[in-house]
């Protein structure tokens, strides 16, 4: 949780949001815009702006399903960070293979609500009814010794179990931090700040997600290396002093730029250089 807390600071300092919260305080006004920060649990923040009471909030995608306010709340933007997976777990050596062989017998779960939509659609698909049915028990705390101490045949969890001798035999969902918005405004006066807090997000979460590659070329080489690093609408072509040959800027993916060089490098491209962004409007 530390981890995910510092990621949201960064967020906040890259979209230019200056507050200073004192300790055990978890409101504090921000020194350069007219806004309040709230210091919340995630699995509240859907609530608190599903209800309007506070306007944008970040929290994680399976926070908001557990919490059932997806209809009150937009997700406005996947923040790149969190991400993981809800899996349904069993004891390695067990005789459980498949969600099917868990079906009827006990699974614990923090995740009361996404846990009994999935295996209440497999009770169904099994004809399981009444005290067949798959029993979902919730435990706060560490789930991954249930199976062991024998409190469940299986557990649906986001934490990594292989080390409590699980493994993974289905996965219900892939979750990241998001970005929320309540879908009725409690006061229409908020719309501008809302509008620019949200775009200002969006620009550090691009930023973190392209860099600029700047390289030169043969001019005749052009159709291939434009292929190669398109950029989000064109690239940047500029002619260089020397005849025949251009520089090119374009955006492109942080996470491809390895192969993108490699493949540029094989183009013909030379001198080609990698700007990291701060913050950007894409």
């Amino acid at each position: 949780m530390r981890r995910l807390y510092e990621k949201c600071l960064s967020i906040l300092a890259g979209a230019d949001i200056q507050f200073r919260r004192h300790a055990r305080l978890d409101v504090c006004l921000a020194l350069n815009q007219p806004i309040a920060l709230v210091f919340l649990p995630a699995s509240d923040i859907p609530s608190f702006v599903g209800k309007g009471n506070v306007d944008l909030g970040i929290t994680g995608h399976d926070v908001i399903l557990e919490s059932q306010m997806q209809e009150h709340v937009t997700e406005e933007l996947r923040l790149g960070f969190g991400k993981c997976a809800l899996q349904v777990q069993v004891p390695e050596a067990g005789p459980i293979k498949t969600v099917e062989d868990l079906a009827g017998k006990r699974v614990v779960t923090s995740f009361e609500v996404l846990s009994g939509e999935y295996f209440g659609k497999i009770d169904e698909t099994l004809q399981l009814h009444g005290e067949n049915r798959t029993k979902i028990e919730y435990v706060g705390g560490s789930v991954e010794a249930a199976c062991a101490l024998g409190l469940a045949d299986g557990i649906e969890s986001g934490d990594t179990m292989r080390a409590a001798g699980l493994h993974a035999i289905a996965t219900v969902l892939e979750t990241e931090a998001v970005l929320i918005k309540s879908r009725i405004p409690k006061d229409e006066s908020h719309t501008s700040i809302i509008n620019l807090i949200t775009n200002r997000i969006k620009g550090v979460v691009a930023a973190n997600r392209y860099a600029i590659c700047q390289y030169n070329v043969p001019r005749d080489r052009l159709p291939t290396v434009v292929a190669i690093t398109p950029g989000r609408r064109a690239p940047t072509i500029s002619p260089l002093e020397e005849d025949g040959w251009v520089a090119v800027n374009s955006m492109v993916e942080k996470k491809k730029l390895a192969q993108i060089m490699d493949d540029l490098v094989e183009a013909g491209a030379e001198d080609i250089l990698i700007f990291n962004l701060d913050n950007c409007r894409v």
